[in-house]
């Protein structure tokens, strides 16, 4: 297994794995013209993140993205973990750990200060897998507003 950068070229198989993540969370759907758009996004333009995939036998098995942003609490950059997803035929392999270990010395390699993360309330796996790796549950909360179809 090997994990490198996502290239224009993998967006289709992103999709796919978007599609399994967003099928076991509350607040997203899958759309792939509209996932397509936003990996796009990234991975056309480094200021903005990073996507990183996991590879075995040329098949992305495994993708984490990180976001960027300046924190001024922080005085500097920082990163938001977005859609870590592992293929379901390859959970339990270690894909997730490797993503993970990757996706920390990526965001240390870009200047980042912190690695800010969500899960679903109820994911309690999750919240023992990030846990494991040096994550702790914050005090905030989180509000989100739509700003498409007002």
């Amino acid at each position: 297994m090997e994990i490198t950068e996502a290239t224009i070229a993998d967006i289709p198989e992103l999709c796919v794995l978007l599609e399994s993540l967003y099928s076991q969370e509350a607040e997203f759907k899958p759309n792939h013209e509209v996932q397509a758009r936003g990996l796009a996004a990234i991975i056309n333009n480094s200021e903005v993140g990073g996507i990183m995939v996991a590879r075995r036998s040329g098949e992305i098995i495994g993708m984490v993205n990180l976001l960027y942003t300046v924190s001024t609490a922080l005085g500097g950059r920082v990163a938001l973990l977005e859609d870590m997803v592992v293929s379901p035929k390859a959970r339990g392999l270690g894909v997730g750990s490797k993503l993970i270990n990757q996706s920390i010395e990526f965001a240390k390699e870009k200047g980042c200060k912190r690695i800010t993360l969500l899960t679903d309330h109820d994911n309690e796996g999750s919240h023992r897998f990030y846990q494991r790796y040096g994550f702790s549950r914050s005090s905030m909360v989180v509000f989100r507003r739509s700003l498409d179809g007002e």
